[in-house]
């Protein structure tokens, strides 16, 4: 990315378009556009529920963390109906939970589903396969729209196969990025439906953003040196190959739920097949604090980690293991927190590390 920027209405830039929005639909796996803002996540959200929704719409979602709870928020700002699903936030949405509560709207009011696929707050996947087959089993025309920040380029990921009508995502986690770009895949109904939504858009607008992309172009200034960063990583991921993205992280993701099981610590995820890919939430045993023993990781070893939100505040720390990572960053990682749990007094068995080695060795 550290190069000069170059013309943004010249045809160098417009390449780089092309280039950018075929590796764009081979990550997503979807032959439609995907929209690309300067924006983070959240504008991403915002995007997703302007272009498709007008203002009373009711909407359905689960509460299924912190994030869930955020793109709740701003859906709630722009005067839409939120139905939430009370939810386990240590389970992946349930399917016949929500097939049922499709099923009583009768008179389809709900015009959009709210899902994250991978729920960054509290290391919990969920099967979008399964929500599409709920919805098919209900009969239900709403609109699917997925957050797929913590998830897209690390787990799979099947836009078109789920027939999912608006996928979110961000360039800062499996895009391996700064932070600074936001995407919308949209399918042909979310475009059918964005030509009667009603609620006002002008910077989030779809229809600017694809007139503009047929061209190669923007309708405003982008985030050229990102995007020079994203063909990068794009091309990382071909390169690769998305199999073998997914199985690595599938890999080391299992290696470090060995080490969590190993320490004699817990797991917020309680299902296996639920476990995220991406990250790892690491429940503290009562009467530790989990900000604590963060502090002190950062203060010792120069490490962080990630915060527990929203309820888990202070009573869970979150492992990162996605994008450019692979065995000996993550060996370092898991070397981090077992050292800052000894210097923190928090009771554990030492040998996550090592246990986690075994697995990999292997």
């Amino acid at each position: 990315m550290d190069r000069a920027v170059i013309d943004h209405r010249g045809p160098d830039f417009a390449a780089m378009t092309a280039e950018i929005a075929e590796g764009l639909g081979i990550v997503f796996q979807t032959a439609g556009p995907v929209i690309v803002f300067p924006a983070s996540g959240s504008g991403g959200w915002e995007a997703a529920l302007v272009n498709t929704l007008s203002p009373g719409d009711r909407v359905l979602a689960f509460d299924q963390g912190f994030f869930a709870g955020g793109w709740v928020a701003v859906a709630e700002r722009h005067g839409l109906r939120v139905q939430t699903i009370a939810h386990d936030w240590r389970r992946g949405v349930d399917p016949a939970a929500l097939e049922e509560a499709l099923g009583a709207d009768a008179g389809h009011e709900i015009r959009g589903l709210l899902v994250v696929h991978n729920e960054t707050s509290t290391g919990v996947t969920s099967d979008i396969g399964a929500v599409r087959a709920a919805l098919d089993g209900a009969g239900h025309p709403a609109l699917l729209m997925i957050d797929a920040v913590s998830s897209l380029g690390s787990i799979d990921y099947r836009h078109d196969e789920w027939r999912v009508d608006v996928t979110v995502t961000g360039s800062q986690k499996g895009l391996m990025l700064p932070p600074g770009l936001s995407f919308n895949a949209i399918s042909e109904k979310a475009l059918a439906a964005s030509r009667s939504a009603g609620l006002a858009r002008s910077y989030w607008s779809w229809e600017a953003m694809l007139a503009a992309n047929e061209q190669g172009f923007f309708p405003y200034t982008p985030a050229t040196t990102i995007l020079y960063g994203l063909r990068e990583s794009l091309a990382m991921l071909r390169e690769e190959g998305l199999d073998n993205v997914f199985a690595r992280h599938g890999r080391l993701a299992a290696a470090c739920r060995r080490a969590v099981e190993a320490w004699g610590l817990e797991t917020y995820a309680v299902e296996e097949s639920e476990a995220s890919n991406t990250l790892t939430a690491v429940l503290m045993p009562d009467g530790h604090d989990a900000d604590r023993l963060r502090e002190i990781i950062l203060e010792r070893f120069d490490m962080s980690l990630g915060t527990g939100l929203g309820k888990l505040k202070g009573k869970a720390f979150r492992i990162g293991h996605l994008g450019a990572f692979n065995e000996l960053m993550l060996a370092g990682t898991l070397c981090g927190v077992e050292m800052g749990l000894g210097a923190a007094g928090v009771p554990f068995t030492p040998g996550g590390v090592q246990a986690a080695l075994e697995m990999l060795g292997a």
